[in-house]
């Protein structure tokens, strides 16, 4: 019985050890990936976009309509995101839809 024990123990011991390094190489993967892109969820259109190349390239041309600097989308207030979607729905780059 006591055997049974030890050997239960030392499975936990492994997988309380393979844990943190399964999570190192899915961040690894993660990394290999290009860092620009991930999705971006638009609350009011309750619909999801992918920020990569091609929606940068729009902000940017949003920020100048606005005659306003770079700043990064995820440092923006909410209303101002919220106008950023709200002008990107009536501005659809049908090109790469």
């Amino acid at each position: 019985m006591h055997r049974g024990y030890r050997y239960f123990g030392t499975m936990l011991l492994a997988a309380a050890l393979a844990t943190p390094l399964a999570g190192a190489l899915q961040d690894h993967d993660d990394h290999d990936r290009d860092k620009d892109e991930h999705r971006v969820y638009d609350r009011d259109h309750k619909d999801y976009h992918n920020w990569d190349a091609n929606e940068d390239r729009m902000y940017r041309g949003w920020l100048e309509t606005k005659h306003e600097t770079y700043r990064d989308f995820n440092r923006l207030d909410a209303k101002r995101q919220r106008e950023y979607w709200d002008w990107r729905h009536n501005h659809e780059d049908h090109d790469h839809h």
